[in-house]
């Protein structure tokens, strides 16, 4: 057993480690704003995919990675390790660079990735100011996010790895078209979507990200560590366009609920990482979700889903 807390086996504490958004807050945002410059790398070199998914980041065993991006020289890749606690640059002639990831500025962080990525011949041109963040300050000038606790970042290696796992499990189970598990750089989380097959209404006052994001009828759930707004590590679910009647829909587990500020279910990670089966919690909050959205919005299930063996 877990000595600080004899309810908890230490194997599970292990899988599911404890992030408590207060801890690592500083963490967690100059992770994500490093996380964006080189998501935004990706989107400069890539062209578009239907809903962006030319763009987000991926889980690696060791952190996350862009996958290879085409380049006038070949190829390249970016990978987050956060074991060593190294950023590599590899390119498909086979020359590399790291950095190493330790508390140090946005801007400085910003200044010595550019460099790299000349250095290889590499050369893109991102917006510097941040997506869906609530600080605006351009990458290059940012020197007061500077803040890299090994330790908790390491955590959230370890709670995506595991929930990448479960997220492809959940999505075995559906036919129609559906996202990859993929790492939204921009919101900084973790996701994976569902497809009606439907073209959606279009959405009044959207910018062309989000018209682009929700052109098609989805339901989608995901895991992100919190933020400002939910100070809270998190399960999420939504349908979009949210068909009346969803916020009353009862979902599973029993800790499960509709948050009326974020207007979506949250199934919170510290009662996922507590309960007796975090797996079964997580498939149980994804696919009542999916179901409820999916039946009040009359998706054609029949044809979408794959028949339980």
């Amino acid at each position: 057993m877990n000595p600080s807390n004899p309810t908890v086996p230490i194997a599970k504490v292990a899988d599911w480690p404890a992030l408590p958004f207060g801890e690592w807050e500083a963490t967690c945002d100059t992770l994500h704003m490093w996380t964006q410059i080189v998501g935004k790398t990706r989107l400069a070199l890539t062209p578009l995919e239907n809903h962006w998914w030319n763009v987000p980041l991926y889980v690696t065993p060791r952190g996350l990675s862009t996958s290879a991006i085409p380049d006038a020289t070949g190829a390249f890749a970016v990978d987050f390790d956060f074991i060593a606690h190294q950023l590599w640059i590899r390119t498909s002639s086979g020359k590399e660079r790291s950095l190493r990831l330790y508390p140090r500025s946005v801007a400085d962080f910003y200044a010595e990735y550019m460099s790299a990525l000349r250095s290889l011949g590499i050369e893109a041109h991102i917006n510097r100011v941040p997506c869906e963040f609530d600080d605006l300050t351009p990458f290059d000038q940012d020197r007061h996010h500077a803040s890299y606790d090994a330790e908790y970042v390491d955590r959230f290696r370890r709670i995506l790895i595991q929930c990448e796992r479960v997220f492809k499990e959940f999505r075995c189970g559906f036919l129609g078209k559906c996202s990859p598990v993929h790492f939204f750089w921009g919101s900084f989380d973790l996701a994976v979507t569902r497809f009606s097959g439907r073209a959606a209404p279009p959405k009044e006052g959207a910018d062309r990200v989000t018209r682009e994001a929700y052109s098609h009828e989805v339901t989608s759930c995901g895991f992100w560590p919190g933020d400002r707004r939910f100070r809270e590590a998190a399960f999420y679910a939504y349908s979009a366009p949210s068909p009346p009647g969803l916020d009353a829909e009862p979902v599973h587990p029993a800790a499960a609920y509709w948050d009326r500020q974020l207007g979506e279910f949250i199934l919170k990670y510290s009662d996922v990482r507590t309960a007796p089966a975090p797996d079964q919690a997580i498939l149980d909050f994804c696919e009542s979700t999916y179901e409820a959205g999916a039946r009040l919005a009359q998706w054609d299930r029949p044809h979408l889903e794959r028949a339980a063996k």
